[in-house]
């Protein structure tokens, strides 16, 4: 018990019996003892808490892992790029362009004489 042997606690004890007097240790005693006991109710309390919440966090963490294991993604497609397709697309964009009509108004430099 902290390092106290047998001896130190019988001295310790002396001590506080001059100093409190026989009528209030039996007090303090008790009011310790009470301390001592909401102390580690507390503790346990704590503890308890924090095991069910690692329980929980391990169970979570199996369970996605399962999930993951047998949950399989679609591989992306692949696309392949040739050296020639930039030139092709922008002949064929140029090839479009010349088809459609212009939706902006031409200009011109003559003004029309009313």
């Amino acid at each position: 018990m902290f390092g106290i042997g047998p001896t130190e606690l019988v001295v310790i004890l002396v001590v506080a019996l001059l100093v409190l007097g026989p009528k209030r240790l039996p007090e303090i005693a008790r009011a310790l003892g009470k301390g001592l006991a909401e102390f580690r109710r507390a503790t346990a309390d704590v503890t308890s808490e924090l095991d069910n919440a690692r329980v929980m966090l391990e169970q979570e963490a199996r369970e996605a892992g399962r999930r993951s294991a047998t949950k399989t993604e679609p591989k992306p497609e692949q696309k392949t790029y040739s050296r020639t397709a930039p030139a092709a697309e922008s002949e064929k964009k140029a090839a479009e362009a010349d088809d459609e009509p212009s939706a902006a108004p031409v200009k011109s430099d003559h003004t029309p004489e009313s």
